[in-house]
């Protein structure tokens, strides 16, 4: 980086020459041949600022400066222009000025010589030029793994390894743009992903090469079905929102357009006449290819579930501190009545049973991304053969087929379980000795303490995320709002995973001070199978003169469990499990 433009002055003090003690007086006769001699040096000096100063702009046109100062140098204007003491020189100090005009000229000179050098070095450091040419031939690890984003080109070799996503995610594009893989996973739009790719910057692509982002004409996304426009949107690719609050607890079924939605990739377009879902048979046992015909053919079976993405209120812990994920607030939830058939019963008909060791029931759906890897999570097989446990393959919700947002034609359904483990578009059901080997069962949906960062994580040492814990948060008032002296009415949401029954919430008007019960309503639960939410409602008097209230609610469940009262000690890097009191601040009318 060039110094500031302070420094030529510096330099010109520094360089100055000694002015000579036993200089000798130059006669007046002699003055004009000093003055001669002395203007011909200056002009040799300015025709050499000028011939360098041409020099420098003709190299600023063919590179980019990388610093202010550089810039200014090879520009056209008066800057560095000579601003020397004049040229005429009288009095007694006649020579004395002589020699201190020269030195400044020489001092100059200098300064523009040493310009000249720091210019040259700068342009040295700006970014290269490449052909697309260059680019491709950059494809494998012997040569590197070089890809390019607009018209940026990056050397990624080293981070090929490192990639969250593993390395042969990275390795589609090697050679090549990133922007068709780039649009499948909503982190890549956040900006610490853009801070890590620019340190691998090498240079651009030349101007001839760049074309315009493939992302449309590729776009994988451009046959997503239509959503209801009431929908509060988190990420367009893939979709992701969440009802607003006021309309989340309007009926304890959730509408099916207006059910959350938490999609990791492309939603597929699957003819439900050629579906198929491939169950691998246990040892002795026989696989089976089932087509939505054959589902049905099981004994169908209802129930009411909840889901909740293991990110709901995630907004809450960016608060306190940065973490990654989609900013969910309080709408990654909502219920539905379920229709399918029983896992365990199409288990049992492969051959499965219960044994001694360890196994786990693992699924895959027909989302995939572009090497084919398909969205994975699993279950421990003891609850996927426990008829208790309702575990579906469903195939209708809310007495409807799927919508394709939420699965069609064929879905799970895992009552009490985190939605991450609720694999949409099933395409593939084993049992295996370990846990699916995806990415989202084993390097995300998982807590952490609040002391581990991205540099300490390990996410071998966590178990993945089955059940959630006790939950409850504010529907109405929203926060902001103004509400009527003389009695509010707050309603809200409750519930629990692992079919623990929600037995109580408790609402604050004061910020936790002191604490009403509230009232439950819905379906009635039964214990430990209370696979549903409870909605609650509160009307209470506002305290007279209160300008403002701060509203609070915290659930208890059947096993007492209760939620915590603030969120810091159970921040986590991923904004998982976020189920702090939930608080709200609304305005008292006149």
């Amino acid at each position: 980086m060039c110094p500031e433009s302070s420094w030529p002055t510096f330099l010109i003090v520094f360089l100055l020459p000694p002015i000579p003690s036993d200089l000798p007086n130059i006669p007046s006769r002699g003055l004009p041949v000093f003055i001669s001699e002395f203007s011909c040096r200056s002009a040799t000096m300015l025709l050499l600022h000028r011939a360098m100063v041409s020099g420098l702009r003709q190299a600023c046109r063919l590179r980019s400066a990388p610093s202010r100062l550089c810039t200014q140098a090879c520009s056209t204007n008066d800057s560095f222009q000579p601003q020397g003491p004049s040229l005429t020189v009288s009095g007694e100090n006649s020579s004395t000025k002589g020699w201190r005009v020269t030195g400044a000229l020489l001092g100059l000179g200098a300064v523009l010589a040493y310009h000249h050098h720091r210019c040259r070095q700068a342009a040295q450091e700006s970014p290269h030029i490449y052909s697309k040419e260059e680019v491709r031939s950059h494809c494998r690890p012997e040569t590197g793994i070089w890809v390019t984003f607009g018209s940026e080109v990056f050397d990624v070799t080293e981070f090929v390894d490192l990639h969250p996503g593993g390395p042969s995610k990275l390795m589609l594009a090697a050679g090549g743009p990133l922007e068709p893989f780039w649009a499948l996973y909503a982190v890549h739009n956040q900006p610490h992903v853009r801070e890590l790719l620019a340190q691998y910057k090498i240079g651009e692509l030349h101007p001839e090469d760049t074309t315009p982002s493939t992302l449309e004409t590729s776009n994988p996304y451009a046959d997503d079905p239509v959503r209801h426009p009431a929908l509060k949107v988190n990420s367009q690719r893939p979709f992701n929102a969440e009802p607003p609050p006021e309309l989340l607890t309007e009926n304890y079924i959730t509408p099916n357009p207006l059910f959350f939605t938490r999609n990791h990739l492309p939603v597929p377009n699957l003819d439900p006449d050629t579906y198929r879902l491939h169950v691998v048979g246990a040892p002795g046992g026989q696989s089976l290819c089932l087509s939505l015909d054959d589902l049905r053919k099981f004994p169908k079976h209802e129930v009411t579930v909840t889901l909740q993405c293991a990110g709901n209120r995630r907004s809450e812990m960016s608060q306190v501190k940065e973490v990654k994920g989609l900013e969910w607030r309080t709408g990654a939830i909502s219920t539905a009545r379920w229709a399918g058939a029983r896992l365990c019963d199409v288990l049992v008909q492969a051959g499965h049973q219960l044994s001694e060791a360890e196994a786990h029931v693992c699924f895959e759906g027909l989302d995939s991304d572009p090497t084919g890897t398909a969205y994975g999570a699993s279950i421990p097989l003891a609850r996927a053969l426990d008829p208790a446990a309702e575990v579906l393959l469903a195939y209708e919700m809310n007495g409807e087929p799927l919508p394709r947002d939420h699965g069609f034609p064929v879905r799970v359904v895992v009552p009490g379980v985190v939605g991450a483990r609720h694999v949409k578009w099933l395409g593939r059901v084993s049992v295996e000795p370990e846990e699916s080997g995806s990415h989202w069962q084993r390097r995300d949906y998982k807590g952490f303490s609040p002391s581990v960062d991205w540099d300490t994580v390990d996410f071998d040492s966590a178990p993945s995320i089955q059940e959630l814990p006790v939950q409850s948060a504010i529907t109405e008032p929203r926060a902001g709002e103004t509400v009527e002296s003389g009695e509010v009415t707050v309603k809200g949401y409750a519930w629990s995973g692992g079919g623990r029954a929600v037995i109580r919430v408790d609402v604050s008007l004061d910020g936790g001070l002191t604490w009403q019960a509230a009232e439950l309503y819905g379906e009635e639960q039964c214990p430990r199978k209370a696979w549903a939410w409870r909605l609650w409602q509160l009307q209470a008097p506002v305290p007279a003169g209160q300008k403002e209230l701060h509203i609070v609610c915290k659930a208890v469940d059947e096993s007492y469990n209760v939620q915590p009262d603030t969120v810091a000690p159970i921040w986590n890097l991923r904004g998982v499990l976020s189920n702090a009191w939930h608080h709200v601040h609304v305005r008292v009318a006149p």
